[in-house]
């Protein structure tokens, strides 16, 4: 995954390319088309940190509790895409394991990510709380 911009100027993930076709899902609404791959253009910014862009400052109650943009970001990450197994995580993100260990570690006891099965998997997804607060701001 990676962070991209197309040729109308909008903020997306690239999450695979198929020969001279993309995918991306879009930032804001977590909506995934295909586009031709000449139609977008890689942008210095790390995935995950793209995903806060549209985010209000300062941040509603139960967010301000993610201790870095990092974990916020994950928290998007997971609201966008919903509960993800850890290695999906790994995959998509330029997180090693450790740190994307320790983002979750730290979003568990802020009460905003809970442990879950996903497709049999260990995974992550968001507490209702975090759920809530996060549909708030769509």
């Amino acid at each position: 995954m990676r962070a991209v911009v197309d040729a109308a100027g909008r903020r997306s993930l690239l999450l695979r390319e198929n020969g001279e076709q993309a995918l991306l899902r879009d930032v804001g609404t977590g909506d995934q088309r295909t586009v031709p791959l000449e139609d977008v253009e890689s942008i210095d910014a790390a995935p995950l940190e793209t995903l806060t862009g549209d985010l209000p400052d300062p941040l509603p109650t139960p967010l301000d509790r993610a201790p870095t943009d990092r974990a916020l970001a994950l928290l998007v990450e997971l609201h966008v895409a919903g509960p993800r197994p850890v290695r999906a995580l790994l995959d998509d993100t330029t997180l090693c394991e450790s740190d994307l260990h320790g983002l979750v570690g730290d979003l568990r006891v802020a009460g905003l990510v809970t442990e879950t099965a996903v497709g049999g998997d260990r995974g992550y997804g968001l507490t209702e709380e975090a759920q809530v607060t996060l549909a708030t701001l769509e």
